[in-house]
């Protein structure tokens, strides 16, 4: 509890964000879980509901928001502790707060039903709420979510033993957040020819008080039992970008010993940003799951 009030408190203490770049249709929306920044395309027809893999922020999504807007709905969030979404004290990125906010956010919206979009560690915590709400939980649309024990693997090969250490990780972090955005791009993504593409958004929303709590999910996560996402029947896509370095000993078909009836599309070219790095592709997989 101690870790995830300084993640607030310090978080708080960054600067006002700069406003005037956002994207249309962008804004900040009180939530039973806080103040969170949203973008919604308003409109009929199903709902997606996506939200950035940190240090990705909202601006990142832009491509296949485009691609999927002609057919959905489609909402993308910054989650606690990510973008500007500054995080409320009792916020401690376990799979329950994960879970709470995909529903907070839903709910705010008069969202009854939608397909989730996340990615990487995220994608647990639409595993979560998809446990929690069933009935509201249509699809599944994952990219990089392994299982629980391979998620665990990763963490210990990926990330540093401080970070994962509370309190010690949120001051490394509030200290570090741009390094550790441009480290973390330079080995997620194939090459470095989209580097730049990349960092700036992430960069300029950390140089304009954007959060990175990569320390809270990491530890937040940690406290994850066996067996606690077990059940969930919603049907799924895994979309697995096969050139991420940070899952080079990954499986992905791991997902499928706690989702049985994930469906995994692996795309040879990519890293860690399936989606993001071939929009085009990812769409109308996603619209194909979204309508079967």
């Amino acid at each position: 509890m101690l870790a995830a009030t300084l993640d607030s408190l310090i978080n708080r203490s960054l600067s006002a964000p700069d406003t005037s770049g956002w994207p249309a249709g962008t804004r900040l929306v009180d939530t039973r879980i806080g103040r969170l920044r949203v973008f919604d395309t308003g409109g009929k027809g199903p709902v997606v509901l996506m939200v950035p893999d940190g240090p990705n922020v909202i601006e990142h999504h832009a491509a296949v928001i485009e691609r999927l807007r002609p057919y959905a709905r489609v909402v993308c969030f910054d989650l606690p502790g990510f973008g500007h979404s500054k995080p409320a004290l009792a916020y401690g990125h376990r799979l329950q707060d994960g879970a709470g906010a995909v529903l907070a956010v839903m709910d705010e919206l008069d969202i009854r039903e939608a397909a989730l979009h996340f990615s990487c560690a995220n994608g647990l915590y639409a595993i979560a709420a998809a446990k929690a709400a069933p009935h509201r939980i249509r699809r599944l649309l994952l990219c990089q979510t392994p299982s629980m024990p391979a998620m665990r693997a990763w963490t210990q090969k990926n990330v540093p033993k401080p970070l994962q250490v509370p309190v010690v990780g949120q001051l490394l972090m509030r200290a570090s957040r741009r390094r550790f955005a441009s480290v973390w791009y330079g080995i997620a993504l194939p090459d470095r020819s989209r580097f730049d593409e990349f960092l700036a958004p992430a960069d300029h929303s950390l140089t304009h008080g954007g959060c990175f709590c990569l320390a809270g999910v990491v530890q937040g996560l940690s406290q994850a039992r066996d067996g606690e996402l077990d059940g969930v029947k919603t049907p799924t896509l895994l979309v697995w970008g096969e050139r991420d370095r940070s899952h080079l000993r990954t499986s992905p078909d791991s997902l499928q010993e706690l989702l049985p009836q994930a469906r995994v599309e692996r795309f040879a070219d990519c890293g860690h940003f399936p989606d993001l790095e071939q929009p085009q592709r990812y769409a109308e997989l996603a619209l194909a799951t979204l309508n079967a």
